[in-house]
């Protein structure tokens, strides 16, 4: 669907438009469906300081605004962006900056942006290197924010005034939701074990006490366990998306499409194995198509012939 993208990280539509985040170059492109090996540059984010996993990262599309999460020299941060359509294509108005002072590092920035049916705006947030952070629940590192469209605090999130819809995290990286509303995250750990999570509000996700599954008696009972969990090198789960019944995560290390069908969450098929190379985020399109993002020019991967690209694959991979 589009190749020769550098470093990308984050795929949004505007209406039937398709948006691309460049973490590195901070740019946000429009695709050409009439030219899908080419791409339009609609914009320069101000301020990215790309260093090490920083930069323009994740993006989401609300009525006629974009969002945008990145990294500057001094925080993370999350703008929002007027939409509309041009005579030469999208067009992007002056940004508001809705929330700001979120721990930067040159890891663990967190960064997916996803909004829910409910309306709300979810961001996820690494705990930026400080471990001790993410049981802070005074602070955005390593947890899950909720907000509303301006980036205030809904009346029901689970902590009076704060943002924080759920701590304990060590770098969340992608948000899904079920049919039934269910909420679901993928999580690099650190040495042992990747995560998926089922999300609740105000939930402790027990990171740094706990990584993975807890074996035997848990340090906290009220600790939330993931529902799966695999080994670094055989994922560190990024973007995903869920469409007919299905979860789709995309996998960095292991370099692998892992499906997860909602009917039981505790088993999981992969795919593709190596044959694209690092896969950064998957989306569902507004008619329902499932995309794929690769991820090897961001200077961990082996860039391929066009590299980085957008495959479309088919809706039933996984599938018995």
């Amino acid at each position: 669907m589009a190749q020769n993208l550098q470093a990308p990280w984050s795929v949004a539509f505007y209406k039937d438009t398709v948006l691309v985040s460049e973490r590195d170059s901070g740019r946000i492109l429009e695709l050409d469906d009439q030219r899908p090996a080419q791409a339009r540059e609609v914009a320069t984010v101000a301020g990215v300081s790309a260093s090490g996993e920083g930069g323009l990262l994740g993006l989401s599309v609300h009525g006629d605004s974009l969002y945008a999460y990145s990294t500057t020299e001094t925080d993370n941060r999350i703008q929002r962006f007027p939409l509309k359509h041009g005579s030469d294509g999208v067009e992007l108005g002056a940004p508001e900056t809705i929330v700001d002072g979120i721990a930067k590092a040159d890891f663990h920035n967190g960064g997916r942006l996803a909004f829910c049916p409910d309306g709300k705006l979810y961001a996820t947030v690494g705990d930026a290197g400080n471990r001790s952070a993410a049981q802070d629940r005074e602070s955005f590192s390593g947890s899950i924010l909720r907000m509303n469209p301006d980036g205030s605090v809904p009346d029901d999130n689970p902590f009076d005034g704060s943002l924080v819809y759920t701590y304990g995290h060590r770098n969340p990286q992608g948000l899904a939701w079920g049919e039934d509303g269910t909420m679901y995250a993928s999580e690099f750990g650190q040495d042992t074990w990747d995560e998926l999570n089922i999300i609740e509000a105000g939930g402790n996700y027990g990171w740094p006490e706990v990584e993975g599954i807890s074996k035997g008696p848990a340090p906290d009972a009220d600790l939330i366990d993931p529902v799966q969990q695999w080994s670094p090198d055989q994922a560190s789960p990024s973007g995903m998306a869920i469409s007919e019944g299905t979860l789709f995560i995309a996998n960095l290390r292991g370099q692998v499409l892992r499906t997860v069908a909602l009917s039981d969450v505790a088993e999981a098929d992969v795919s593709y194995a190596g044959q694209f190379g690092r896969l950064r985020d998957v989306v569902r399109t507004p008619s329902g198509e499932v995309w794929v993002l690769t991820n090897n020019t961001d200077g961990r991967g082996d860039p391929a012939a066009a590299d980085d690209r957008i495959l479309h694959i088919p809706a039933d991979v996984g599938a018995d």
